[in-house]
């Protein structure tokens, strides 16, 4: 499962669908929630939030021009790719994220991927789900990085004795 952390900019809602417009990394997104009458308390402008996707429902574009109604374009370069008969999993970097991509191995072969491929990552707004980010990991990792300093101090002490 695809998880890029985001900042939500702006809700838009109209009988019952929910627009959410987000950014990660300086790149625009949105997702459509369908059926959405009660939002969590969370979803609201400038709060942190997942945006969530399977790996099947991204698709990868090489040299993507023109117009196209997928809104979600993630600029990435292709890390790695793992072969299979049928089908291929491309491992993309987009800024600091990994995505994964589940494509046929036929499609890997007409877009000519190898490893270091500028590629343009597709995702449409309705296949993206919104989930809040752990709170119990946002206090923690603050804890852990003041712990690792001294673990570290302690091991030299204990290893030097």
């Amino acid at each position: 499962m695809n998880k890029i952390p985001a900042i939500i900019k702006s809700i838009t809602t109209s009988g019952g669908v929910v627009l959410v417009d987000l950014e990660s990394d300086n790149t625009k997104m949105s997702a459509l929630l369908i059926d959405a009458d009660d939002l969590p308390p969370w979803l609201v402008p400038n709060a942190e939030a997942l945006a969530v996707f399977k790996e099947s429902e991204l698709s990868i574009a090489v040299n993507l021009f023109g117009k196209i109604s997928l809104r979600n374009r993630f600029s990435c370069i292709v890390k790695s790719i793992s072969r299979g008969e049928l089908l291929s999993l491309v491992e993309l970097n987009f800024g600091e994220q990994t995505l994964y991509s589940a494509i046929t191995t036929r499609a890997v072969n007409a877009l000519e991927l190898t490893e270091g491929t500028s590629v343009t990552a597709l995702i449409k707004a309705n296949e993206i789900s919104l989930i809040q980010p752990n709170p119990q990991l946002s206090t923690i990792n603050p804890q852990l990085s003041t712990l690792n300093p001294q673990l570290s101090t302690l091991n030299n002490k204990l290893s030097n004795s």
